[in-house]
């Protein structure tokens, strides 16, 4: 693995998680995609559904999001949701 991914999920109003993870998956009004440590830079547009966070000692993190942006960006990702909120 080539490192980990620094990881932002935050709501309109609030930080909903940060921290590192080995994996993102999310869903976006093109499909769902899955974003590991090296991926190329990205900008999204995030659908209705879930954020799935695996992080590095393999534990799961969900996060039901609605509107907003996925980008990612030198191993930095950012998901900025209307609204979310963990499961």
């Amino acid at each position: 693995m080539a490192g980990l991914l620094k990881v932002s999920v935050v709501a309109a109003d609030h930080k909903v998680w940060s921290g590192e993870a080995a994996m993102v998956v999310a869903k976006t009004t093109d499909g769902e995609i899955g974003v590991l440590p090296g991926h190329e830079p990205l900008l999204a547009l995030l659908a209705h559904g879930q954020v799935r966070l695996t992080l590095p000692g393999g534990e799961r993190i969900t996060a039901n999001a609605e509107g907003g942006y996925f980008s990612v960006s030198a191993d930095i990702v950012t998901i900025v949701a209307s609204e979310a909120e963990l499961v």
